[in-house]
């Protein structure tokens, strides 16, 4: 099942961002950030440069860029890119984009990323042998915090068409991402996208590397879809996202009292669980089994 590797503090970079706040913001200033769109401006060009390096841009690659802002990831990533998508709602910010970039080299998708359809932003999957890499989309972003969880929830159904994710996000978000069981962080967030993705926590980011600073530490995460051959998918997908959130809705519970009715269709011994168990004490691997049990028994949880 999915997996993850955290290394806190300091990326593995030779030169390890700084995070000083003696940066210098990339070319655009001028626009005031908007609270209602949770803008805050990656500004320390020590940080851009790490999390570019991460990334590793090479100029094949199909790459979309959620939320650019003011250029400050876009300019170094057109560098090294042949042309790159960016989804931007800021209509001024929108233009702003359009007015330095032709659209041979920038496509901007003027859109809030929660309505965006990615599987029509990834490439025809018609790469050659050993090409495969080339046909899947590539996701960046200093991603919006009020959005950050909804919005890797929408990514979820386009993971068969993405080659990776690189995201900068609160670094609260990441631990609950990456967290495992028996950890106080580990919830839904963490059941759901452990069973899809293999994710490192890269490095931590300071407030003061944004303009204006967030009151709170960010970080950026790797986000990989799990090989074909790791790969587990649930009987039913929809009964295992019910089951997971509803056990985590009353996490402080027993499975077993959470689950209420639905407890009587498992066969607690032969999955290996025992019904006292709390939510935050089971695997992603346990929680696909108690789905599929249900789906195999006929019972279809509803929200």
């Amino acid at each position: 099942m999915g997996g993850h590797q955290k290394t806190p503090g300091r990326p593995k970079f030779s030169d390890p961002p700084r995070g000083d706040g003696g940066a210098q913001p990339r070319p655009g200033g001028g626009h005031s950030a908007r609270k209602r769109f949770g803008q805050h401006f990656l500004a320390d060009e020590s940080v851009v440069d790490a999390i570019v390096r991460a990334i590793d841009p090479q100029p094949g690659d199909a790459m979309v860029e959620i939320g650019p802002g003011l250029s400050a990831l876009t300019a170094p990533l057109l560098d090294r890119l042949d042309r790159l998508t960016v989804v931007e709602l800021d209509r001024d910010l929108a233009r702003r984009l359009r007015g330095r970039w032709g659209e041979d080299r920038l496509r901007v998708v003027e859109a809030d990323a929660l309505t965006v359809d990615f599987g029509e932003l990834a490439p025809a999957a018609e790469a050659g042998p050993g090409q495969a890499d080339a046909a899947r989309l590539r996701v960046v972003g200093n991603l919006p915090y009020n959005i950050s969880s909804p919005l890797l929830f929408h990514l979820l159904r386009w993971a068969g068409r993405v080659r990776d994710q690189h995201f900068m996000l609160q670094r609260e978000v990441i631990d609950r991402m990456v967290a495992r069981p028996g950890d106080s962080q580990y919830g839904r967030l963490s059941v759901m996208l452990q069973a899809r993705y293999r994710m490192t926590h890269l490095f931590d980011v300071p407030p003061e590397a944004f303009d204006p600073p967030p009151r709170v530490m960010s970080a950026v995460v790797r986000m990989r879809p799990l090989a074909p051959d790791t790969l587990r998918q649930p009987r039913d997908a929809r009964v295992f996202e019910r089951l997971v959130a509803r056990v985590f809705e009353q996490r402080r519970k027993m499975i077993r009292g959470s689950l209420g009715a639905w407890a009587e269709w498992l066969d607690w011994d032969a999955l290996g669980v025992a019904p006292t168990a709390r939510p935050q004490e089971l695997t992603v691997a346990q929680f696909m089994d108690m789905a599929d049990a249900l789906s195999a028994a006929g019972v279809i949880p509803t929200a």
